[in-house]
Formats: C-alpha cells, structure tokens, sequence
C-alpha cells in the first residue's frame, strides 16, 4: 500500500486536484434540484403526464442512492482515477442524452444512468481532496469540500430557472458537458491512485449482493419519492415496493455479513462514532433538502414568485455558508470538539425554523427572510464538517472510504425521507385546517355577510350580473380560506422540524469523540 505522504499534493497541483473534486461534486448536486423548475416544460415538450415527468426526479435519485455505497468497492477494482474519470464521463455523456431525449421514458432511462454517474463523484471527491491536503489541515479539507455539498442544492433552482426562462430545458443538461469534459481531462491528468492490495477476481464479484442493494435502496427511494403522488399504502404500487425494499434489506444484510468478499463491508458500523455520525448525517440531510424544499415551494405557490425569484432567495445563506465554511474548520484544527459545533447547528437551525414560523403570511415580504436564512446558513456551517470529522474521526485505513460511502448514502436518504414526510405532512394539514377555517365561517356572521357583499359589489362594477358575482365573491373567499390553510402547513412544518433539531440536541451533547478527531487521518480512504 502507498505511504500517506504519497497522495498529498503541493502547489499548484493541489489547487488544479482541489477544483476538480470541488465542481465534480458542484455538477452532481446541482443536478439533484436544477430540473424541478424545469419540470412543466419538459410535461409539455414531451407530451408526459405530471406524474410520468415526477420520474425525472425519482430515477436521478435511485440512481444515486443505489451507487454511493459500492463507490469504495467500485475504487478498489478499477483504481480511484479511473473510476472517478469514468463517473464523470458517464455524467456528461448522459447529460448529453437528457438533453436530446425525444419521449419522456427515454429521458427517464438517461436520468438514471446520469444519476449512477453523478452519485460516484460526491464521495470520491471527498477523499480525492481529503488525501491531497497534510494531515494538520485535513478540517480545512472538509470545509472545502463542504462548500460543493451544501451550496449545491441552493444553486439549482435559480440557475435552473434563469436557463428556462432565457434558453429552453434541455440546456440545464446541455451546461454540464463543457464543464464535465474538461473536469474528466484534469481527473485524468492529475488526480493519483493508491496503490490497492486487494482486487477481486471475476468469480469473487459480489454480484447478488450488487442485486439485493439495488433492491432495497431502489425501491425505499421509488416508495419515498412517489408515495405521496400515488396515496401512499393505498397503492398497490407502493405497497409492493415497499415490501421489496424490506426483503431486499434483509437479505443485503445477510449477504453481506456472509459472503467472503462482500460488495460493502457493514461490519465498519460496529464503530460508535461512525454509528453516531451516519444517524447524524441522516438528520442533516433531512434538515439541508427538507428546508430547501419547503422556501421555494412557499414561495411560489402562495407568495406567487417566480422560479427564479425563490432560488435567489436562497443564495445570500449560501453564501454565508461558504464564509463560515474555513472559520470552521480552523476551528477544529483548534481541537473544538465537534458534538459542541454541531449541538450549537442544530439549535441555531431551530431558532431558524422558529423564526420560519413567527414571519409566514399569505403576503410576507422579501426583506423578512434575509436575517432568518443567515442563520440558516450558519447552522449548516456548524452541522456538516463536523458531522463529516466526527464520523470518520476512529477508522483507519480502507475503513474510511466505507464510512464516507455510509454517511454519503445516509446524507442523500435523509434528504429524501424528509421532502416524502414534509410533503405528506402538508398534504394532510392542508385539509385539517381548511376544514377548521371552514367551520368557523358562518354565513350567518355579520363580517362573513359583509366581506362576501362587499366581494360580490367589487365584481359587480366589473361588470358581472349580481348571481355571477355573488358566486364569483363565494370562489374568492374559498381561495383566501385556501390560501391561509396553506401557510398555517407551512408554520406547522417549520414548527415541527425546528422541534426535531432542538430534541437532538442533549443527545448530540453525550456523544464521546477521539481527542483531535479534529485532525483524522484520512490519507488513505478507499485503499
């Protein structure tokens, strides 16, 4: 095996290795989000349905989610640079094929293969740019890194939304192939392999636990992106995929706990703090997409801003991130111990979904999400390098790239669970507090008969005959009433998930980490 010092890199070198990691994981997680505003015209363009266009989204994250764990394994048999390089080829090209698919399952079938490429790049990239750096600034290798991962998903709407607005959508594909072909050429070019001891011969190839993992995480993330479109258990899609994913877990599980070389080492987790950090990990990602998701949603569906409006909104806290990004991994090569950094996140993230909740109306102003979205952007500064430092602080070796595969998946499943639940959650609070405004609105109350009088006179001097306006003025009443149960979802969502961080936080407080877990070793992930 290659001594650590072999991989670090100097200078310019460094610099060139650095950027290329950084956009390859920029190109994979943009990716994730840029095609939601794009959804409708590639409905119309394709002639989909809404729900057939929904897989878009799902197949890019199937994808992901099914390639993250074997990236260790898949490192060792074909070397890291050649591995890595493929990914990014494979990204492009499927870029490529997204933007010129002509029926709406074929776009479906490359968003899938891209989303297997794109998934390799986000765990790779942290150990290409982790193994370039001295052990001594290895936080602030994390903090870079984090950059690409957390600013990420806020770049995508609005850039997706400046590209449909001003081009067309295939163009949100098209963007990728410059960028992709010129990170393959420096991957290529500077990016260096470990030497491996270990690579497995055709026969050893773990092909039936490949098969049992593309299984379960296929069918969880295929149950948790469309369970709410298709009502949940009253599908009989959904309930077969969801009984696909438990049988598929299971027997994953007992394969890989059986067979002599399996395709991801679970027994890595028997580590504490790798336990604490994948749990963690998962609570972050929750936090990171379930967050992202609700802004823009609110926005524009009741406040009416455009796509790009709501994904501008987000970049001030995106950027307040990036500053705070090498503060923090100063830091912790300080020796701060990380559950204090990521106790402090998590309350900061609560006083943000608190302050989420307190400004919420059906008419709230640009100006009152700024102050409210800094602290945001500071509590995920404060969650994901210590996260990342704390959960791979106690392994050595080949165990690192496993660790960093798990809190990769955990990251990217959280997410997934926390738009499936906020989703279902606002769905049925839709209909409780519509239900409760409508039963206190009596058409006998003296304001309720002036309001609708008052309505029915407005529409009148339009022009309109005094029944049509009276039934026009009975319609805009029920979309006020509408409107107003929407928010109160969104108080109670901001609520509940602020609620859910503040609860993590005495737990985060007992955790015991490695004196400068800080420092960890990560020189030789993915050997």
């Amino acid at each position: 095996m290659q001594p650590q010092e072999s991989l670090i890199e100097y200078g310019s070198r460094r610099v060139i290795v650095t950027l290329t990691a950084i956009i390859c994981a920029l190109l994979e997680i943009v990716d994730t989000t840029i095609v939601n505003v794009a959804l409708n015209d590639m409905r119309g363009n394709l002639g989909a349905t809404m729900s057939e266009v929904g897989w878009v989204i799902t197949a890019y994250a199937i994808g992901n989610v099914i390639i993250v764990p074997m990236t260790s394994w898949l490192s060792q048999q074909f070397g890291r640079r050649n591995y890595f390089a493929a990914s990014i080829i494979l990204f492009t090209v499927c870029s490529f094929m997204c933007g010129n698919s002509s029926v709406i399952w074929e776009l479906v079938l490359f968003r899938f293969l891209q989303g297997v490429g794109g998934g390799a790049l986000l765990v790779t990239s942290q150990t290409i740019i982790t193994e370039s750096y001295p052990p001594e600034k290895r936080g602030m290798a994390q903090a870079i890194y984090g950059l690409g991962v957390i600013i990420g998903p806020t770049l995508g709407p609005p850039l997706g939304g400046y590209i449909v607005d001003h081009f067309s959508w295939p163009y949100i594909f098209y963007i990728n192939i410059p960028i992709g072909i010129i990170a393959a050429l420096l991957a290529f070019t500077f990016v260096r392999s470990p030497k491996y001891t270990q690579k497995s011969a055709a026969k050893d190839i773990d092909w039936i636990g490949i098969g049992f993992l593309a299984m379960a995480v296929g069918s969880l993330q295929l149950v948790l992106e469309r369970g709410q479109d298709e009502d949940w258990f009253n599908s009989t899609e959904i309930i077969l995929f969801s009984i696909l994913a438990v049988l598929g877990l299971f027997f994953f599980i007992w394969r890989e706990l059986t067979f002599r070389n399996p395709i991801v080492e679970l027994r890595v987790l028997k580590n504490g703090t790798l336990r604490v950090g994948t749990v963690l990990s998962f609570i972050l990602g929750f936090g990171l997409y379930g967050s992202t998701f609700i802004i823009p949603l609110y926005t524009q569906a009741t406040l009416g801003w455009t796509a790009q409006q709501s994904g501008m909104l987000l970049v001030p806290a995106a950027l307040t991130t990036a500053f705070m990004m090498p503060m923090i991994g100063r830091l912790l090569q300080k020796g701060v111990k990380q559950q204090y950094m990521v106790a402090t996140g998590m309350f900061l993230f609560f006083l943000y979904s608190l302050w989420g909740y307190k400004i919420m109306t059906p008419d709230t102003g640009e100006g009152a999400f700024f102050w409210m979205l800094i602290v945001r952007g500071v509590a995920m500064a404060l969650l994901f390098i210590p996260i990342a430092t704390l959960s791979l602080s106690s392994l050595k070796g080949q165990q690192i790239g496993q660790g960093a595969a798990f809190t990769g998946m955990m990251r990217q499943l959280g997410g997934s669970f926390g738009i499936a639940i906020i989703t279902t959650y606002l769905s049925r609070q839709n209909i409780v507090h519509r239900s409760d405004l409508v039963a206190s609105l009596n058409v006998n109350d003296p304001d309720v008969q002036s309001r609708v009088m008052g309505l029915q006179h407005m529409f009148q001097s339009k022009g309109m005959t005094a029944d049509a306006a009276l039934r026009s003025g009975y319609k805009l009443l029920d979309f006020s009433v509408m409107k107003q149960a929407s928010v109160l979802s969104y108080m109670d969502a901001f609520l509940w998930l602020g609620v859910m961080f503040l609860v993590c936080v005495p737990f985060v407080l007992l955790v015991k980490s490695k004196k400068q877990a800080g420092k960890v070793d990560m020189s030789e992930a993915m050997h």
